[in-house]
């Protein structure tokens, strides 16, 4: 696994279910810890706490963890975990299975081209619904777990300018007008930086806004991408229904470097869902952000064990340039 020491096997705990021990995976499942257990697991996480303190990480949360009541709530008590112990999470949310679960309702069918949904009007009108409920839900959740939670979207003082998505055509095959889907013009953080600075939690849903005042459904990988390049955030972590990148052995990739991701996706051995996510990955590391982590949001704590712990239970990606990210992560954490 990622880092050079077990920290579940030190501290007596099981590893949470998607993560690997000694290369087989377990069911989660783990007997009660003692007092003096979960002192010295807790213990273990202080260089982290200490480390990220002040830090912003951008969060893109979706996937079937969304549609998890118990996921959905374990992820909210968590980011409000990270508010309270200083460091400065920013959520962005997708939430496509109610979009389509709404749409199917309403009788409106749903259309797609290469992954994305082709968004007319009364489509827009439906995922602005959909969007907000679990934003207002979401936000919610956060509150209740002490966090200060605020739900936004790009309209709001027209921080996220949108421009609309243009997809060059595959040969033979003819333009598609993809509608109201949209892709990140250029975001104004001072919205999100006033937000920051008064300990809230920002809870973003993915639309921009052009500058004729049209409303734009953006992806929420690219935005959160775009986000945390803009405000040059330590950590992206992308939560996602899969472990992470594959390897060229079809193996789980613990860590990646750069140019190791875009050999991947050059050679088309990332998989088509996963593809938009390690584009992503790659460009917030080319572009200031310290490290992309790409998790599978169905482990429960994800984000804890992946913030918070050596292990990680997903794939890091980092930068070319510098020391090797686990050299360069033991000099940061003893403050060198």
């Amino acid at each position: 696994m990622r880092g050079g020491r077990n920290l579940f096997a030190m501290s007596g705990h099981a590893p949470p279910r998607g993560v690997s021990d000694g290369g087989i995976r377990i069911g989660y499942h783990s007997p009660m810890p003692s007092a003096a257990t979960t002192a010295r697991t807790l213990a273990e996480a202080l260089p982290y706490l200490r480390a990220y303190h002040g830090k912003i990480i951008v969060v893109r949360f979706g996937g079937s963890a969304m549609a998890d009541p118990e996921l959905k709530a374990t992820f909210a008590r968590d980011v409000a975990l990270l508010r309270l112990v200083g460091m400065k999470p920013i959520v962005v949310h997708g939430g496509g299975w109610r979009i389509d679960e709404l749409l199917a309702t309403m009788g409106i069918p749903t259309r797609r081209h290469r992954g994305l949904r082709i968004t007319d009007e009364k489509t827009l009108t439906v995922v602005e619904m959909a969007l907000d409920e679990l934003n207002q839900e979401l936000a919610g959740l956060i509150n209740q777990h002490g966090g200060r939670a605020v739900g936004i979207n790009g309209q709001d003082g027209r921080f996220i300018r949108a421009v609309p998505m243009r997809m060059a055509p595959a040969p033979g095959e003819e333009a598609v007008d993809l509608g109201y889907v949209g892709d990140v013009e250029r975001i104004d953080v001072e919205l999100v930086d006033l937000l920051l600075s008064r300990e809230f939690v920002p809870v973003i849903m993915p639309l921009g806004v052009s500058d004729d005042g049209t409303a734009y459904h953006i992806d929420s990988d690219r935005l959160a991408g775009r986000l945390a390049r803009a405000l040059s955030a330590e950590k992206l972590i992308l939560m996602t229904n899969v472990e992470g990148i594959a390897d060229r052995r079809g193996k789980l990739a613990y860590i990646l470097t750069a140019s190791e991701v875009e050999g991947l996706l050059a050679d088309g051995k990332v998989a088509d869902e996963m593809a938009p996510r390690a584009q992503a990955a790659l460009d917030a590391v080319r572009e200031g952000v310290r490290s992309v982590h790409i998790i599978d949001g169905g482990v429960p704590s994800a984000l804890l064990l992946e913030v918070l712990t050596a292990e990680g239970v997903g794939t890091a990606v980092r930068s070319d340039d510098g020391p090797h990210f686990l050299e360069d992560s033991r000099a940061y954490l003893m403050g060198s």
